[in-house]
């Protein structure tokens, strides 16, 4: 358990070691220095306040070839265990690319830096609704976000919470018996690491149904949802699931999601994909300081795989965030 949250750690470490100090609000990351450089996506870091607590680190992609004044769908992104808002910029970038502005946040308590409420699920929605009111409020790059195009991205403890923001109910006293049975899976080593307060099981739970599309990676805790815990989730669903996944095994996780959703999702099995597949690959550097999570599967081209997986992502956005 300790040594894969530091290898974590040293992942979204490296990958936000060269990103400057967060602003008081935006601030450009990059600096296009020429005509060819402002082609490129630009990504904005970002810092938002969070009435009492700690302000919410995060950073904005804005849509490739957006006039000054439109106003643009915008899809958040909500990061897994010990992550962070840069962990799928290769999707941030391609669906920027598409057109989309593109919102992602490091969790408070359960990121690279602090895992210290890991546990408490329920403020993983409660921050990604205040991104979305955050940009619904400030726009970005001269963008204002079209209040009726908005989707939710997640991976792995990501993919729940978008989940649970568009109207999920998980029940989490189901994660008792399910640990009892399972005390080995990363979930149950996880709260046994943590423990949980009496209240953690019943907490209150933040919906946003201005997410109109929800895209869910092997999504964590699937099976304390349940028929009821979905009944309200009425957005068009894309569902990942990596077939080898030995972090959140079938069919506790993606598989329970599939059964529950009232509708059907868009369903995806990625065959010979294990868990964190569904990140992008790793560079030298980082492969050598994260095995665990950088390390190759065998007879799986990660990298082949992240640029379909993007152009699946970014079509379904497409399709179902339309313009109304």
């Amino acid at each position: 358990m300790t040594s894969r949250l530091t290898l974590l750690a040293a992942v979204a470490a490296a990958l936000t070691a060269a990103l400057p100090t967060p602003g008081h609000t935006l601030a450009p990351a990059v600096a296009p220095a020429s005509a060819e450089a402002a082609a490129t996506v630009t990504r904005l870091r970002l810092t938002i306040p969070d009435g009492d607590g700690p302000a919410i680190e995060g950073g904005v992609w804005l849509p490739v070839g957006a006039v000054p004044g439109a106003r643009v769908p915008l899809v958040v992104i909500s990061h897994g265990n010990g992550g962070s808002w840069t962990g799928h910029a290769a999707t941030a970038e391609a669906l920027a690319r598409a057109g989309f502005m593109v919102a992602a946040i490091s969790h408070t308590g359960d990121n690279y830096r602090d895992q210290s409420r890991a546990t408490e699920v329920a403020e993983r929605p409660r921050q990604l609704k205040r991104l979305i009111d955050y940009m619904l409020e400030a726009g970005a790059g001269g963008l204002q976000v079209d209040p009726d195009r908005i989707g939710a991205f997640g991976f792995s403890s990501g993919g729940f919470t978008v989940l649970a923001a568009a109207g999920g109910r998980p029940d989490l006293t189901r994660v008792i018996d399910h640990c009892r049975a399972n005390p080995g899976f990363y979930d149950c080593r996880l709260v046994a690491a943590q423990g949980a307060s009496a209240t953690a099981y019943d907490p209150e739970w933040t919906h946003d149904h201005r997410i109109r599309a929800v895209v869910a990676a092997a999504p964590a805790l699937g099976y304390t949802f349940g028929r009821e815990g979905l009944a309200d989730v009425d957005a068009p669903v894309q569902l990942w699931r990596p077939s080898r996944d030995r972090v959140l095994p079938h069919p506790f996780y993606a598989q329970a999601v599939h059964d529950a959703l009232p509708t059907p999702p868009e369903y995806h099995v990625v065959e010979g994909a294990d868990h964190f597949d569904m990140m992008p690959p790793c560079s030298p550097e980082l492969a050598a300081a994260a095995p665990v999570v950088c390390a190759p599967t065998p007879g799986f081209d990660r990298a082949a795989f992240q640029q379909a997986f993007n152009v699946e992502v970014a079509a379904f956005f497409t399709r179902t965030l339309t313009a109304r």
